[in-house]
């Protein structure tokens, strides 16, 4: 599997092309200080590799690096934080309002 994931500042995310096909996690900056990991997308045909994974650790990364603290508005990255202990972040309380 490739696992050179990419930057994309202008779309503000982080993506990975595995057989053509593109995974990635989106995010916003808030207030300079706040990376909101807000989705993270896997399609079926490259699901179940730990893409997703290693897409939100290296958003993770990205932001521990930049003195970012980390919101977690996607479940998924929510999960992730809550079993890889080491960053600074919050959960996104938003119940209803959350983005999908």
């Amino acid at each position: 599997m490739e696992t050179k994931v990419i930057h994309d500042e202008k779309n503000r995310e982080f993506y990975l092309l595995t057989e053509g096909v593109k995974s990635y996690v989106s995010y916003e900056v808030i207030g300079g200080g706040l990376l909101d990991l807000q989705h993270t997308i896997v399609p079926k045909a490259v699901s179940g590799r730990g893409i997703a994974s290693v897409l939100v650790q290296t958003a993770c990364d990205y932001a521990q690096d930049h003195n970012l603290k980390i919101r977690a508005t996607c479940t998924y990255a929510q999960v992730w934080l809550q079993r890889h202990p080491g960053y600074d972040y919050e959960m996104a309380d938003c119940g209803e309002s959350c983005p999908l």
